[in-house]
């Protein structure tokens, strides 16, 4: 019954095999796992998926294939999801918008936890309690300038401070194919060639020059092929509001990891702090500390951010801002701290260059970065090259 569910794998350019389709139904046949969608999920993937580097490329064909099917995802937290279920979505003027009043950090977080205390039933487009479709800072699918988010599937106004569930984030796919050449083109402005290796490419001049003083009798010279030593330090943004530019960051992605022989990669979430991490699954349990990175590569390596930078700016000033835990030092200290270690240094924003003016945030991160930040277009690429290689 699943032969279809194997061709859709298969069209999703998945390398799975006969073989183990026949390991996935044996292991169904032996009862390895109840009936649960979840476990047949982690089955499936553990038997036809050997690289992790294509567990995005599953997920998507997985959930092509038993759409309809939705995974229940238990966040462990103390918000009823009936006080969260989406019933109306709140759409308000810019003078309504402008008319809510903001909350400091300190006043957010105290009412939060009374909130907690007295809220005992679900509400819905009021102005304080958690709920859904208001005006209070608690809750989804309504609107407060500064609020926490709980139980949103996705961002909308972009402006919450925290974001109280759990969240999966994708690693970018640095296979993806290029619908153009122009951002390889972009990024061979910065190159420094050098010759190193064995000798295993033909020196046509030292051939030529040894052949003449040889009396004509050839006398091929060899010499080691040339790479291009410049190193770089490659940070990225993933998920929440990148989830947007997904695309144009994977070209890029792909593209630097073609160009680039010496290249290291970590990703953060909105605004770097004490750690990093390589692998989005294993986020929280293989983690980079961030002073680790500083220490380990040297000054000669060239520190590229790749973030829309748009966020709560707590997330950047204030201790504890982190959307996801609580940062004992603010992200700014650690931007500062890296720009320090790696002084040749550039921010590329995705964001559309207009909006950047009306987004808190990405002043902020535009400071911090001494304004070396540059938009994800060409142009914005061929500058931000021509600044790293002086």
């Amino acid at each position: 019954m699943l032969i279809n569910f194997f061709y859709t794998l298969r069209a999703a350019k998945l390398p799975v095999s006969i073989k183990e389709y026949l390991l996935l139904l044996e292991g169904l046949k032996a009862g390895v796992i109840g009936p649960s969608v979840d476990d047949f999920y982690y089955l499936a993937r553990t038997t036809l998926v050997k690289d992790e580097a294509h567990f995005d490329k599953f997920d998507r064909a997985f959930g092509a294939y038993f759409k309809g099917v939705e995974l229940l995802t238990d966040f462990a937290q103390d918000v009823p999801l009936e006080w969260l279920r989406k019933t109306l979505e709140l759409e308000l003027s810019a003078e309504d918008k402008a008319a809510i009043e903001k909350m400091g950090w300190d006043e957010l977080m105290e009412t939060l936890k009374k909130r907690f205390e007295e809220q005992k039933e679900r509400h819905e487009g009021g102005n304080r309690m958690i709920g859904t479709g208001g005006t209070s800072p608690f809750g989804a699918y309504g609107y407060n300038p500064q609020g926490i988010r709980i139980g949103q599937d996705k961002g909308r106004n972009k402006s919450a401070v925290k974001v109280w569930d759990q969240r999966a984030y994708k690693d970018y796919d640095d296979t993806k194919e290029l619908g153009t050449r122009n951002i390889k083109v972009a990024l061979r402005r910065l190159r420094r060639f050098a010759r190193e290796g064995a000798e295993d490419e033909l020196d046509l001049d030292g051939t030529i020059h040894r052949t003449a003083a040889n009396a004509g009798m050839l006398d091929i010279k060899m010499q080691a092929e040339r790479h291009n030593k410049v190193k770089v330090l490659l940070l990225m943004d993933v998920g929440g509001t990148m989830d947007e530019h997904i695309h144009r960051v994977e070209e890029l992605f792909s593209a630097t990891k073609s160009e680039l022989k010496h290249l290291e990669f970590y990703y953060f979430h909105n605004c770097v702090y004490d750690f990093m991490w390589k692998n989005n699954r294993r986020r929280f349990s293989e983690k980079f500390a961030t002073w680790d990175v500083i220490r380990k590569y040297n000054k000669d390596y060239k520190l590229i951010f790749v973030g829309d930078a748009t966020m709560s700016p707590y997330e950047i000033l204030q201790p504890g801002g982190s959307v996801e835990y609580n940062n004992e030092e603010p992200g700014a200290e650690w931007l500062q701290r890296l720009t320090h270690a790696f002084p040749r240094f550039a921010w590329i924003n995705p964001e559309p260059q207009g909006v950047w003016q009306y987004r808190q945030s990405i002043s902020v991160i535009q400071q911090l970065m001494n304004q070396r930040m540059f938009p994800l277009t060409l142009a914005g690429l061929e500058g931000a090259m021509r600044l790293l290689s002086k």
